[in-house]
């Protein structure tokens, strides 16, 4: 099951992911079981990650965003050109999300 952000939390995870550089890469074999496992394991690492796809289809990379969000009950945070940013709280809770644009604004 997907989660869903609000607008606030969705803009507070882009501006954390801006920096991130890509943990996994998509290649041409396309979503494989063991793509899927880095996926769900750097995840639980980092509750906020970006995924690499290559190739060049926009609607077998929007597939692959939808499906890997429903498989491992992530949150999709943006997508640009090949990059998939994608959110997920772990145990550990690693990064808290604001509640409202006043406390999104207040923080440093």
């Amino acid at each position: 099951m997907k989660i869903e952000l609000t607008a606030v939390e969705r803009t507070y995870l882009k501006g954390l992911a801006h920096s991130l550089n890509p943990v996994v890469m998509i290649g041409n074999n396309g979503l494989t079981e063991s793509v899927v496992r880095e996926i769900a394991i750097s995840l639980d690492a980092h509750e906020l990650i970006k995924v690499r796809v290559l190739g060049d289809d926009r609607s077998a990379r929007v597939a692959m965003y939808d499906q890997i969000c429903d498989e491992l009950g992530a949150a999709q945070v943006q997508h640009i050109g090949k990059l998939l940013v994608l959110y997920r709280p772990s145990d550990k809770t690693l990064i808290d999300l604001p509640k409202s644009k006043k406390a999104l604004k207040a923080r440093p």
